[in-house]
């Protein structure tokens, strides 16, 4: 087995891990230092503990994309006072998932939450199984389009389609023509909620419509900001996964034969969300 793919291997099975140890661990402990990275002008990036969260700066106040898990939000508002005096005012979700939506009910007091219609409806019923308790839902949804005016400049949230979730929301800064994918691009290789309505077969549809947008720049969910380039290769290895995995069930493979494959091409933890969440739903959507 070649280096690249061991280290492949290596990289999305540490990814997973951190995930479950995050979704099932974290709660009530010293959460691990955040770092923040400055993106573009007046667009940076934090980074640790959760999905990565996207700061823009304005005149009137920041927007935030995502904000980790409730015991981050100090740290974040720290983060971004090493940047600016202006208050939090808006947090746009891209999806419901603790690691990204968690810190809703510390904020919600002093700033306005916009999610997908989808994603409120998710975190209302519970449909992460492992979420902490407490978790609370955006205040104003949208359904395709949604777009945030504050300082003179403009934030976007796009609804394209299924793929990590079934209210996955692109958000798009059109002035640094830079993207926010959230789990729509995150790790190395793919986790498909099913039981919050993700799809495999969907998730290439959706970020083709995504590349449509005019961008050169990729925060993505989980991972280090990358490039139009970078998204359209994670999207090929989507791709691969499905086909590879479509492949085998046509051929009569059981559940427990695919998830060795995956594993072993793919990097999937033997014990991780993918084999949880993932598995089940592929062996019925790709029959």
């Amino acid at each position: 087995m070649s280096r690249t793919i061991v280290a492949r291997i290596s990289a999305g099975a540490l990814f997973l891990a951190g995930c479950w140890v995050a979704y099932t661990q974290t709660q009530g402990k010293q959460p691990p230092p955040l770092t923040l990275t400055k993106v573009k002008e007046d667009l940076y990036q934090i980074v640790g503990d959760g999905g990565n969260v996207g700061v823009y700066v304005t005149s009137e106040g920041v927007i935030l994309i995502d904000d980790k898990y409730e015991q981050d939000h100090d740290g974040i508002m720290a983060q971004v006072k090493s940047v600016t005096s202006q208050p939090v005012k808006y947090i746009i979700s891209t999806h419901y998932h603790a690691d990204h939506s968690g810190g809703n009910a510390k904020f919600l007091p002093t700033a306005e939450i916009i999610s997908t219609a989808n994603a409120r409806t998710a975190i209302v019923e519970h449909r992460q199984s492992n979420a902490p308790p407490g978790m609370a839902a955006a205040r104003i949804v949208f359904t395709q389009e949604t777009a945030v005016f504050l300082g003179g400049k403009e934030v976007r949230a796009r609804y394209f389609g299924r793929g990590h979730t079934n209210g996955d929301a692109i958000i798009y800064f059109p002035a640094l023509k830079t993207i926010h994918t959230g789990d729509l691009m995150a790790g190395n290789t793919p986790l498909i909620d099913y039981p919050g309505g993700g799809s495999a077969v969907e998730w290439t549809k959706t970020l083709d419509e995504a590349m449509k947008l005019d961008f050169d720049t990729v925060i993505p969910g989980h991972g280090p900001v990358t490039d139009k380039a970078g998204l359209r290769k994670y999207r090929a290895n989507v791709e691969k996964l499905r086909n590879r995995a479509t492949g085998l069930i046509h051929e009569g493979k059981s559940q427990e034969e695919v998830g060795k494959v995956m594993t072993a091409e793919f990097g999937w933890a033997p014990t991780g969300l993918q084999m949880q969440w993932s598995l089940p739903g592929m062996m019925t959507e790709l029959k």
